[in-house]
């Protein structure tokens, strides 16, 4: 079992940054991989970006390279999402997950998920 909890969401002007947070609790999140997805209004969810707990590796989705940087803090339990020079089209709810093993970009294969918190960038 793991829960993921979420913070760091808010309000940012176009160009701005935004750094997210994930805290995650369970016996062997070693086994996990930690992703994040995003839900914008009347859009399904989307993959943003993912890391291993056990060997740090990433994978992301190529429209967040170069602006979104996932990393983690093993003795924290807390995984983060950089965000930078974020645009209008960036808004939405962001998604902390956890799926056992390797990642996958299917959203309904994860399972675990925190609450959710909203990003708004405004132009």
């Amino acid at each position: 079992q793991v829960q993921l909890v979420e913070s760091g969401g808010g309000l940012v002007q176009a160009g701005g940054s935004l750094r997210l947070s994930c805290a995650a609790s369970g016996r062997t999140l070693i086994m996990y991989t930690m992703g994040w997805f995003r839900q914008a209004p009347g859009k399904e969810r989307e993959f943003l970006t993912a890391i291993s707990w056990s060997s740090g590796s990433t994978v992301s989705a190529d429209f967040v390279k170069g602006r979104f940087t996932v990393s983690r803090d093993n003795a924290k339990n807390t995984v983060y999402l950089e965000m930078n020079s974020l645009q209008p089209e960036d808004t939405g709810v962001y998604f902390c997950a956890a799926i056992r093993g390797g990642y996958n970009r299917d959203s309904t294969r994860w399972g675990y998920w925190g609450q959710g918190t909203q990003v708004t960038v405004s132009s």
